[in-house]
């Protein structure tokens, strides 16, 4: 019998250890491995799942980037209307009050039409220094000046009208500007009927030639 024999008959390994020595070795081996995989599974599956932590918080943030994105966005536009309100207030304020002054205007005669009329009168002086009848004196005098005078009133009346009625038909204005607007109107209305009358010689008409 050899050596290889005689270690073989005695159960030992060619380490020197015994069989039974040799199958715990083996196992604990195994079990390291195992474990070692088990590590690195468990490590693997934490990485993931602070991957999803991380993708998970940032979906949060984005939406919320987005939500206040869109809350800005409705400020703005919120903004921007309060502004186009205020200056369209401002205009229709402004526009009633224009109407009133035009309109009172229009009734008692303005610097303008005090202007036209002593220009007129000159224009007859001039027309009437070669002679002329006494009928044609006094319309080149004086019908033509009033004429003159009514004309430019009755030009303040209509833009009187025509703001006023455009204040009044602008919705969603404050009572004090529909007021403004509405005094114009009316102011208007009467100076331009007034004026009319007055031009086309209804009333305080020419005085005749021999009165």
């Amino acid at each position: 019998m050899n050596t290889k024999d005689t270690e073989k008959t005695d159960g030992t390994t060619a380490t020197g250890q015994t069989v039974e020595e040799a199958v715990p070795a083996a196992s604990a081996e195994e079990s390291n491995g195992s474990n070692r995989e088990t590590g690195a599974g468990a490590q693997d599956g934490r990485e993931a799942h602070s991957d999803d932590d991380v993708s998970a918080a940032a979906t949060p943030t984005a939406e919320t980037d987005a939500a206040d994105a869109a809350d800005d966005e409705i400020e703005d536009a919120e903004a921007g209307a309060a502004s186009s309100a205020r200056s369209s207030g401002l205009l229709s304020a402004a526009a009633g009050i224009v109407a009133a002054g035009l309109g009172v205007v229009g009734l008692t005669g303005s610097w303008t039409g005090r202007v036209a009329a002593e220009r007129q009168t000159l224009l007859g002086q001039i027309e009437t220094s070669q002679g002329g009848s006494t009928a044609e004196r006094i319309s080149a005098l004086y019908g033509d000046a009033w004429h003159a005078t009514a004309l430019v009133n009755g030009m303040f009346a209509l833009v009187a009208l025509v703001v006023g009625l455009t204040v009044l038909t602008r919705p969603g204005k404050p009572g004090w500007v529909r007021a403004f607007g509405l005094g114009g109107a009316v102011l208007g209305g009467l100076g331009l009927l007034i004026s009319i009358a007055m031009y086309f010689d209804l009333i305080l008409s020419l005085p005749a030639a021999g009165s």
